[in-house]
């Protein structure tokens, strides 16, 4: 049997003048065999696709116009003294959110992730997440926030500090320069990691604040930011994907790690990041806004808990089958080519090669 601590999975390892040539077979999410510089022959067209459609998403945030959200900013009464909170409070979560997941990728995931179309998804993602991280730098500049209130906002406000240390805690092994997966210990604290970041911090804490400020746009309010923001959307809802797909085979490919205990402590990790977020959404929002509310923020996210433990194959934790933004789907799902706001519209860079329902 192939000794796993002889392997190098960096590719930055001395060449093997005489190796075969790569098989497929060979290929694997994690623990491979085979030379990871080495991209074709394939073998998962899924993570090449993305990466693909990724590329094809390209934008960045000065290509959209500010000027009415700084005339509607300044004016006194522009927005409401609750609106204007939950604005900042919202900036102040994702300006440093997209940062900690950025250096997720780079730092852990990407080391321990062995198929090279996977790696390749990961370079353009990690691109995208400072492009993400460039859109709250620009929105703080245009609209003259205070940037050491916005950018430390994750120390200073409780339920936003409460989310990015429930995440951070599941990369503590993995940031070790010596921890590399090979044991079923060590396999499942880095499926536990992709869980945390993809499933919770992507795909479920982003969520609130998006239907937040979509809200506002669909009122014609901060229609910049909001523009933004879907643009942020799709590209976070390839992210999710695409962390799901790898979650998904990498269960394939180990089956031996999903094992019953492990399901269970994942349904408490999807049942804890929910109350988590709800607890942010009675902060930023404590007496309702734009047709929201804490109350329908819980209900949502128990639809979208749902819907992720779902997508990786377990069952539904709170029952919810109603969704109360339903308007969400349709910015969630892409299904619009147009911008959602009904302001001019920004095309991507390569928006000829998408295609929309």
């Amino acid at each position: 049997m192939t000794n796993l601590e002889s392997m190098d999975t960096t590719g930055l390892g001395e060449i093997d003048r005489g190796a075969a040539r790569v098989s497929v077979d060979d290929k694997a999410m994690i623990n491979a065999r085979a030379d990871v510089n080495q991209l074709l022959p394939m073998k998962y067209t899924w993570a090449w696709e993305k990466y693909l459609s990724a590329c094809n998403n390209h934008w960045m945030p000065t290509e959209v116009g500010m000027q009415a959200d700084i005339a509607l900013w300044k004016s006194p009464d522009g927005l409401t003294e609750d609106e204007r909170q939950m604005l900042k409070r919202n900036l102040g979560f994702f300006a440093t959110a997209e940062s900690l997941v950025a250096n997720n990728i780079v730092l852990a995931v990407y080391r321990q992730i062995t198929n090279p179309e996977c790696r390749q998804y990961l370079l353009r993602q990690a691109f995208e997440e400072a492009v993400h991280t460039h859109t709250f730098q620009y929105i703080c500049e245009s609209l003259g926030l205070v940037e050491g209130e916005l950018f430390n906002m994750y120390r200073e406000v409780p339920s936003i500090a409460d989310k990015d240390a429930w995440a951070l805690k599941y990369t503590r092994n993995l940031e070790n320069r010596d921890f590399r997966t090979g044991t079923a210990e060590a396999d499942q604290n880095f499926l536990r990691d992709l869980v945390a970041f993809y499933v919770v911090f992507e795909g479920m804490w982003f969520y609130t604040g998006f239907a937040q400020i979509l809200s506002l746009g669909r009122r014609n309010k901060m229609v910049g930011i909001a523009e933004q923001y879907q643009y942020i959307l799709r590209d976070e809802s390839i992210h999710l994907n695409f962390g799901i797909d790898c979650i998904n085979q990498i269960k394939i490919e180990n089956p031996h790690l999903w094992t019953p205990e492990f399901q269970q402590e994942v349904r408490e990790m999807l049942t804890e990041a929910c109350e988590l977020e709800v607890a942010y959404a009675r902060d930023t929002m404590p007496r309702g806004i734009l047709g929201l509310s804490a109350p329908l923020c819980e209900q949502y996210m128990h639809f979208i808990t749902d819907r992720r433990a779902q997508q990786i194959g377990l069952a539904p934790i709170f029952g919810e089958t109603e969704n109360p933004f339903p308007w969400m789907s349709e910015a969630m799902d892409l299904k619009k080519e147009k911008n959602f706001f009904e302001t001019r519209v920004i095309e991507y860079q390569s928006g000829a090669a998408l295609e929309w329902d």
